[in-house]
């Protein structure tokens, strides 16, 4: 495809900058992205050029910032995911009105959402998501990470264009095999939560998943694994224990992040960006159906 024109894009709620850099790859010019957590705003300055705007979002007004082509926000899915109703915990936010009143104000030229599918259960969250007069609305649900990578994590993504056009959803491409992002004989500590959970003690059994079978791949990488690192677990036979947690090195290619970038903080600092972020190949698929909306 002949490239005449890259849209801008402002990225919300962008954590660890993976949905950023997946539309960078794509060949989107990201020129700000805004985040309140201190640590991921530090992986944003160390990974990118554009502008980084440390802020709540529920303090940032619209007018105060350049104008893009096109907005994009992955607010936190926590209260909106399956999990949550566990906890009781699955009540929504009002985080998506902030977002909401972005994109109402500038009106941009397109706007994208990325979020977990069980947004859907939430009606007034959807309505305002794609009901905004002036726009058509593209819908894919479940987007699976499985067709580009080793990882079985389902999204709800939503185009909102002024223009009506076709967007080619995602198909299966080659991907990656678990057993070529596995570390050889990483000093990975087998802790405490390791054992019980392996012995039983807890009410859920970990997720076990052996990197040479063929086609194997690792359930979705949950941010929650920096608390408990017992729930997924690997198959290595250079391990003492022959099965081990998870590097964050491996969590990292497990969403399609290159080896070159770098994340702040701690271990488990890393690992709660990581599972909070967008696969990376999943944002460079959103990336070329922008590319050929604008060209």
């Amino acid at each position: 495809m002949k490239i005449d024109y890259r849209p801008t894009a402002k990225s919300y709620f962008s954590g660890a900058g993976l949905m950023d850099l997946g539309l960078q790859m794509a060949g989107i010019n990201v020129i700000q992205s805004l985040e309140i957590d201190s640590v991921c705003v530090d992986t944003l300055r160390k990974n990118f050029n554009h502008k980084i705007i440390h802020s709540d979002i529920r303090n940032q007004t619209v007018l105060s910032q350049e104008k893009s082509d096109i907005i994009v926000g992955t607010y936190p899915c926590t209260k909106y995911s399956a999990i949550a109703d566990i906890h009781g915990a699955r009540t929504g936010d009002d985080l998506y009105l902030h977002f909401f009143r972005q994109m109402a104000i500038e009106q941009p030229e397109m706007y994208v959402l990325e979020n977990v599918p069980g947004m859907r259960k939430f009606p007034v969250v959807m309505e305002a998501m794609s009901k905004l007069p002036g726009y058509y609305i593209n819908v894919f649900c479940p987007v699976d990470a499985l067709n580009w990578l080793p990882q079985k994590r389902e999204r709800l993504i939503l185009f909102g264009t002024k223009k009506n056009i076709f967007i080619t959803p995602p198909s299966y491409q080659r991907r990656i095999k678990l057993s070529e992002i596995i570390e050889s004989a990483p000093d990975t500590e087998i802790t405490q939560s390791v054992i019980n959970r392996l012995k039983g003690q807890y009410r859920d059994k970990p997720i076990i998943t052996n990197p040479e079978n063929s086609g194997s791949y690792a359930p979705t990488c949950v941010a929650h694994y920096h608390k408990d690192r017992s729930t997924r677990l690997v198959i290595d036979k250079s391990h003492p224990n022959k099965l081990r947690p998870y590097t964050v090195l491996e969590y990292a290619r497990l969403m399609g992040v290159p080896d070159w970038f770098k994340f702040s903080g701690t271990e488990n600092q890393q690992f709660k960006q990581i599972g909070n972020g967008v696969a990376v190949n999943m944002a460079e698929w959103i990336g070329k159906e922008i590319l050929k909306y604008f060209n």
